[in-house]
């Protein structure tokens, strides 16, 4: 039986997307169909888990006619929800394709002043939420008002709890977290690098900079994605390399967050590391194959799944 998985968002945003012949400073751009999503880290995480068949819960941070909007694209996918209000209004992000390059745009706004009352019932409602030995995803960036050390809050709580913690952030929240210690961390190759403190060009540098944190007893896990170059999941005894297929990129908006909900949700379903690390490629592949904001779809996934073959 599938072991439950909760997400946290305290910062998520309506993704708007569009495409527009050449951006070019101080003139009027005229622009193709627009399509609107439900971004931020751990929602586009659930959503994933629920395309591929999964379930998760999302517990995210939301306000004004945004945040309104928002709560009805979740609500109309169908994925379950515990939205918690906040007096400011959710933000947006705005990305444009520009069809004369094929270059991609991305416009990510800051995000509302979140009040401590208001992060503290976040932190209330993941807490009633979380069950003992079900997996706790808390991925995205922190808006103003939230503590730096926020995900490593969530972290204890998950200890307290039993609940195997999973982060997906960069800069100090990272830092913090694994400083209370989590059980998967799944940082881009700068960010490890940032998080390290050195370059890690080749392929041997990121392995160590992973073996050392792990070594450290900081996390488990170190799921370190390399774009084209594809990824390498590490823990204390073993390095999994996965290269991605030669594809045509789309977009690139999202493929994190669909490696990141179909690793764990193979691991809550009780495959072992290389089989959800499989899936998680292809998850990721399979987004970057689709336009704009879109997510993978299951058929997707599953193609990609069998075609991939470990390195």
């Amino acid at each position: 039986m599938a072991r439950p998985i909760i997400t946290l968002t305290m910062n998520p945003a309506l993704d708007l997307s569009t495409a527009t012949q050449m951006v070019v400073g101080e003139h009027k751009l005229r622009c193709g169909p627009t399509r609107v999503d439900p971004g931020g880290g751990g929602v586009n995480v659930a959503r994933v888990i629920h395309r591929l068949g999964g379930q998760a819960l999302a517990i995210y941070a939301v306000g004004g006619p945004t945040g309104d909007a928002y709560r009805q694209l979740l609500e109309t996918e169908g994925v379950p929800t515990r939205p918690v209000r906040i007096a400011g209004s959710t933000r947006q992000s705005f990305t444009v394709d520009e069809l004369a390059t094929g270059k991609q745009f991305r416009f990510v706004l800051e995000g509302p002043e979140v009040s401590e009352p208001e992060w503290q019932a976040c932190l209330s409602a993941l807490g009633q939420a979380t069950p003992h030995g079900g997996f706790v995803v808390a991925s995205g960036s922190l808006p103003p008002g939230v503590p730096r050390d926020f995900y490593a809050r969530v972290a204890l709580l998950c200890r307290e709890r039993g609940a195997h913690c999973v982060v997906d952030a960069s800069g100090p929240a990272l830092e913090a977290a694994l400083a209370e210690g989590v059980f998967l961390i799944k940082p881009s190759r700068r960010e490890l690098g940032e998080l390290v403190g050195r370059d890690l060009s080749s392929e041997e540098s990121v392995i160590e900079a992973a073996q050392a944190i792990i070594g450290r007893g900081s996390c488990q896990f170190v799921a370190v994605t390399l774009g084209g170059d594809g990824a390498i999941l590490v823990s204390a005894t073993e390095v999994l390399r996965q290269l991605t297929p030669v594809i045509e990129v789309q977009s690139t908006v999202g493929a994190g967050d669909s490696f990141l909900g179909a690793l764990v949700l193979r691991l809550g379903q009780g495959c072992d590391p290389a089989t959800a690390f499989r899936s998680a490629v292809a998850a990721g592949t399979a987004t970057a194959m689709t336009p704009a904001t879109e997510l993978c779809s299951r058929a997707g996934v599953e193609r990609l799944e069998a075609e991939l073959r470990p390195r």
